[in-house]
């Protein structure tokens, strides 16, 4: 099978969430499974822009980026949490290429369209899986950060969860996997839901059900699994040892996003 691991928050902050996550992700390619994994890293973005004395600013979740954030995410990015997270998974014996979207030409952006002017922030217009089919050829796991190469030449931050959906839609996953800093989507009661249709999604939105960081990652849920992705789970990353059960056993943690 093919797996898409969405790797963000604490399962890059703490050493130990992330020990497990690899770890897992391992226990995947191990069982035959192919995995590639797409990571975030906003946190360390926020830091290294607050040393360089900027403020962040969000707008439905996503990142107001001008040109010197841009070029700090694709170092921040591309750069130290890239090669860490090679690293962490060179550490436990598993082979790993750090990406990003540019790299091949994988993935091509376009400045994003809807909502308003974000500056360099993209979204994915076009994908070509062939790096990463070759990466799995030799049996290494492809490590890749949300940025891609737009048209006109320009780096674009593209949402982590967004890349995910399309990396997980281009080489056509059984499954799409967000681990997460959270329990999964909570309801209006505050309960975590263990299964939520994409027909709610708007209507959980427009009565701020759901709001921040999880409007673009319920979106991306949405989207791969109209792109044919069978099977897209929302799961705490310190969770994340349940991964390689989860198509092949009865998982309580986390929220199934499904079609109907």
């Amino acid at each position: 099978m093919k797996y898409l691991v969405k790797l963000g928050g604490a399962g890059l902050e703490s050493p130990a969430i992330l020990d497990a996550c690899v770890r897992a992700i391992v226990a995947l390619v191990k069982d035959g499974n192919q995995v590639a994994v797409v990571h975030g890293g906003g946190i360390q973005l926020t830091r290294t822009l607050e040393k360089l004395g900027k403020k962040s600013e969000f707008v439905n979740g996503l990142r107001v980026t001008d040109a010197e954030t841009r070029d700090a995410a694709l170092m921040v990015f591309a750069g130290k949490v890239n090669k860490s997270l090679v690293a962490a998974l060179g550490a436990v014996g598993q082979p790993a290429v750090g990406l990003c979207g540019g790299d091949g030409l994988q993935f091509r952006a376009r400045k994003k369209q809807s909502g308003p002017d974000l500056g360099y922030v993209g979204e994915i217009a076009a994908s070509d899986p062939r790096l990463i089919e070759a990466i799995w050829k030799i049996h290494a796991v492809p490590v890749l950060c949300s940025m891609a190469l737009g048209f006109d030449g320009e780096y674009y931050n593209i949402n982590a969860d967004e890349m995910a959906a399309a990396c997980a839609a281009a080489c056509k996953a059984d499954a799409l996997v967000f681990l997460t800093d959270v329990p999964g989507v909570r309801g209006a009661n505050g309960e975590t839901m263990r299964w939520l249709s994409i027909d709610q999604i708007a209507e959980m939105a427009k009565s701020g059900v759901i709001t921040g960081g999880m409007l673009p990652k319920l979106s991306a849920c949405r989207d791969a699994l109209l792109r044919g992705v069978k099977r897209v789970r929302i799961l705490p990353a310190e969770s994340a040892k349940v991964l390689p059960d989860l198509c092949t056993s009865r998982v309580s943690e986390g929220t199934e996003v499904m079609v109907a």
